[in-house]
């Protein structure tokens, strides 16, 4: 991958210079773990832990909210790509770390610090493989979706003891169906891409390893136009689509947090991360 004045970098405290890794093995947290790009007018911002399914941890979410917040901040910057290294875009929280009690949230901005405070410029995911949890969650918070033809989403908190609180059931009754909704939150079972692209939650279903190309052709689409319109465009159509959701987060935390923060839960995810250990995940 290569970055900025044909240089990769990888997002970090070190103002965002280092060597890309392509391994995702660094330690949970190392700034390798997010990597981000500039192609022309638009900022690929890439999770990059692909042995645990680019599951994110606290560390990753800081290193998210720095990426989205240098797209908002650099005039040259137009929009953003957010996609994952396979074989996954984003398996959710690392479910390890949160049975420690470690969140991949932020405060006022929300999981991978994103899900809560979207950045003002276009955000366009391209999905390969699995989109689940957390990592859907984060899908359903950006603006446009394309994705490959083996892509799959899902909220399987359920089926693990959890509850999916990052906002995807806020955001996903108001990209399909109220009932097509209820039906993914309580069984947790996926749809794939084609299914996500009848549905209207996919803007373009592309073959495999595609999804990237085809999300910056897009992007560089929408660069070729007037970045206040845009903007403005973007800003009336969000409003339109997420009404008071600032306000539904705050009840919905309160809602949640003595799910979230029960020890049933840190057991669950556990139990998740022992089975998975022995070859049952």
């Amino acid at each position: 991958m290569t970055g900025e004045n044909g240089q990769g970098r990888a997002a970090g405290a070190d103002g965002g210079r280092g060597a890309d890794r392509a391994d995702g093995g660094g330690a949970p947290g190392s700034a390798a773990d997010v990597l981000v790009e500039r192609r022309g007018p638009v900022l690929v911002v890439r999770l990059n832990r692909p042995r645990v399914r680019n599951a994110l941890t606290r560390a990753m979410a800081e290193e998210l909210a720095r990426a989205f917040a240098e797209l908002d901040a650099r005039e040259e910057l137009r929009v953003g790509v957010l996609t994952g290294t396979p074989p996954a875009f984003c398996a959710g929280m690392d479910l390890a770390a949160f049975a420690r009690g470690e969140r991949a949230s932020l405060p006022d901005r929300g999981f991978g610090g994103l899900t809560e405070r979207p950045p003002a410029k276009p955000l366009i995911a391209a999905v390969e493989g699995a989109a689940v949890g957390g990592g859907f969650e984060m899908v359903l918070a950006c603006d446009m979706v394309v994705a490959s033809a083996d892509a799959r989403f899902a909220l399987p908190e359920v089926r693990r003891g959890l509850v999916a609180a990052a906002g995807g059931l806020l955001r996903l009754p108001r990209a399909i169906a109220p009932v097509v909704a209820m039906e993914m939150a309580l069984t947790g079972e996926p749809i794939d891409a084609r299914r996500a692209f009848e549905l209207g939650l996919v803007n373009r279903v592309v073959p495999a390893g595609t999804a990237v190309a085809a999300a910056c052709e897009l992007g560089e689409r929408i660069a070729a136009h007037a970045d206040h319109a845009v903007r403005a465009s973007k800003a009336v159509l969000a409003r339109a689509r997420d009404g008071e959701l600032v306000d539904e987060y705050r009840s919905h935390r309160e809602l949640l947090a003595d799910i979230i923060d029960s020890p049933g839960a840190r057991a669950g995810a556990r139990d998740f991360v022992q089975g998975r250990s022995r070859g049952g995940g």
